[in-house]
């Protein structure tokens, strides 16, 4: 993942790019700590925070990356919506 920050195409893509910000700040944040159990509730909350964003971002992406699925690649929209992980009774079959 770090190699796509280093990619300055990503630079037009600022949505992204502050995704996999998030996204890594959250993962520093979880790997610094040493027990996440026994964590103070300041802490608790920070993470809770870091991690409402990063979700956030992540979604944002997906919702964009689905529309664009939808109007450029339709077989392959057809596949995404098949597989969708926010759908716990997705099917993969094609009715």
């Amino acid at each position: 993942m770090l190699r796509l920050l280093e990619n300055p195409n990503l630079l037009e893509h600022e949505i992204f790019t502050d995704m996999l910000w998030a996204v890594f700040h959250l993962s520093d944040e979880i790997m610094a700590r040493k027990n996440i159990e026994d964590m103070p509730k300041t802490d608790k909350d920070h993470l809770a925070i870091d991690i409402e964003r990063a979700i956030r971002a992540v979604l944002v992406q997906w919702v964009s990356h689905m529309e664009h699925l939808k109007s450029d690649y339709p077989y392959l929209f057809s596949l995404a919506v098949r597989k969708n992980p926010f759908n716990s009774n997705a099917i993969i079959s094609v009715k």
